[in-house]
């Protein structure tokens, strides 16, 4: 069509028809422009193609990172219920001095209690990568990723509030750093001075007093409160945004 045109074109320069010549080159023109926008709607559909399965890949990953992280978050929501429940347990002996439990049932709810800490630690590799390679923006959805965007902001609130949790649980086990208790004792009831083979040191000490202190009871609550806290309005709330995100990735996948 370009030769066609350029042989025409020579044709009426010869013939000194400048006006149809004008007309005509304004005709190639317009070819030259056309084959130029139908070539970039080529390269942007290309484009299109080439950022939707890398979208793809990053929703697959994303899913599977959320997932992972959804399992971790409700396992520690059991473990943080579970010392609620035990610290609650200990409290009922608080309130009634003539209902004292025995020594290794003691012993259990203190190591039931106390001897995990709580801490969400997330699988974010993948989305850490993406936010910080500016690759968040290929994810089309405008809704998960404000989500996504906010959701590093919401785990540093989380881990605010985890500290605030563990600050609580070191009062409880200061208790046990002073001469008058003995953390010996509750290894050993529990059986961990066996599975560790830790020589005794010296007699089984009772902590049964621990239950008439004022200061122990003052700590167990504190403790029951926080970690109430960190359940109720850190972690179940986490849960909901964790599932909001899943559902927009799953409706995203193809």
């Amino acid at each position: 069509m370009i030769k066609f045109f350029r042989k025409i074109r020579q044709q009426l320069l010869s013939k000194n028809q400048v006006s149809k010549y004008l007309v005509y080159a304004f005709g190639e023109i317009i070819l030259v422009v056309i084959g130029i926008l139908i070539a970039l709607g080529i390269n942007n559909l290309n484009q299109q193609r080439i950022n939707k399965n890398i979208e793809q890949i990053y929703l697959q990953g994303l899913k599977e990172e959320f997932q992972t992280s959804k399992i971790k978050l409700e396992e520690l929501i059991q473990v943080n219920q579970g010392n609620i429940d035990g610290a609650k347990s200990i409290l009922t002996f608080v309130a009634d001095p003539n209902n004292s439990p025995e020594e290794k049932e003691f012993s259990e709810l203190l190591y039931q209690s106390f001897s995990s800490d709580i801490a969400f630690n997330p699988n974010n590799s993948l989305l850490n990568e993406m936010i910080n390679s500016g690759n968040l923006k290929i994810l089309s959805n405008s809704e998960l990723r404000r989500l996504l965007t906010n959701w590093i902001s919401t785990l540093e609130d989380i881990k605010r509030q985890e500290n605030e949790l563990d600050i609580q649980r070191e009062h409880v086990l200061n208790e046990f750093r002073t001469e008058g208790n003995s953390l010996q004792t509750i290894l050993k009831q529990v059986g961990v001075y066996q599975q560790l083979g830790i020589p005794t040191v010296r007699k089984e000490q009772s902590n049964l007093k621990l239950l008439s202190s004022t200061e122990f009871e003052n700590n167990i609550l504190m403790f029951i409160l926080a970690s109430h806290a960190t359940g109720d309005a850190h972690y179940l709330p986490l849960m909901r945004e964790m599932d909001q995100i899943l559902n927009l990735i799953q409706k995203e996948i193809e």
